[in-house]
């Protein structure tokens, strides 16, 4: 079953300005301070605890640094995206990283992934010496046109993600395996989200509306429950095995890692392939027809 991602790349994304960004407990941050006591001996030394505890404060306010500059990052090329304008890395250092520029590759990597796992957007370096990017649009799905915010957002990723989750848990979700992955992209029931707007309406009215999802009521279900399917027009405009690119790619591995997925990705691929060519043999005989149509009409003698 398709599991929370291993990695934190779409909550930073979302959580917005203002969001806290400092490690948990939890953290290598936070362990470093035990582990540097216990191996330096800090424990019997109070000056060495001191020692260590600073060290790991400054890491973890570092990191927390580099996360919030990652996350106005994403900010600062949606806003050069809906304006179409062109983006440098001068203006990103100049702007956005200014002190954090020895952190450049690391940050950009990090917005770029964000960028690329919720709307859908690849960054590309279009002229290496001048260090000039562009985003593209990379999910070929007409939904780009049609669902976007005011300001041109694409919500691709957003409709991927929740085709994953249906796919993954055996082309048919629960409301609650819906939310499950909503929540750890920042999306919550209920709360207005800052591009999203208010999710629920997005994912059980809207995208229901466009034919991209279906949404119903589970069969004998008492009290009633929900479950998403694909719709009509995610069946057209893209395939399982995009979905499960799309899925490997937010757990950084290939689609082979899934293999029964895999595998029904595949099956899938060969029945699209064989509709097509039954739909290119129906065209051909319909022209065929037609033809022999005409070239009969145009011998017959003409009636004086």
């Amino acid at each position: 079953t398709m599991g929370v991602p291993k990695s934190p790349i779409l909550p930073l994304a979302l959580r917005g300005p203002g969001a806290e960004s400092s490690p948990p407990p939890s953290s290598p941050h936070f362990n470093a301070i035990s582990q540097n006591s216990l191996t330096s001996g800090s424990y019997c030394n109070p000056q060495g605890l001191q020692r260590a505890t600073a060290v790991s404060y400054t890491e973890s306010i570092y990191r927390s640094g580099l996360d919030e500059k990652v996350v106005i990052l994403v900010y600062y090329l949606l806003y050069k995206y809906q304006m179409k304008e062109s983006i440098t890395k001068g203006d990103m250092v100049r702007n956005i990283i200014q002190t954090y520029r020895n952190h450049f590759l690391e940050i950009l990597k990090r917005a770029s992934e964000h960028l690329e796992m919720v709307f859908g957007l690849d960054l590309k370096e279009v002229d290496p010496y001048r260090r000039i990017y562009v985003l593209v649009n990379k999910l070929d799905l007409s939904y780009n046109a049609k669902l976007s915010d005011d300001r041109g957002v694409p919500k691709t990723g957003l409709l991927m993600a929740v085709l994953g989750v249906i796919f993954t848990k055996g082309n048919r979700a629960t409301e609650e395996q819906v939310w499950q992955i909503l929540n750890v992209m920042g999306l919550y029931k209920g709360r207005k989200h800052f591009i999203f707007g208010e999710p629920r309406k997005l994912i059980t009215k809207d995208l229901v509306q466009e034919n991209y999802l279906e949404y119903r009521q589970v069969p004998d279900s008492d009290p009633p429950r929900y479950e998403f399917l694909w719709g009509p027009r995610a069946h057209a405009e893209t395939s399982k095995m995009k979905v499960l690119e799309f899925v490997a790619k937010i757990h950084d591995t290939v689609p082979t890692a899934f293999p029964t997925w895999y595998e029904e990705a595949l099956r899938d691929e060969e029945e699209r392939a064989q509709a097509r060519a039954a739909a290119r043999a129906r065209t051909a005989a319909i022209a065929s027809a037609r033809s022999k149509a005409m070239a009969s009409c145009s011998s017959r003698p003409s009636k004086v």
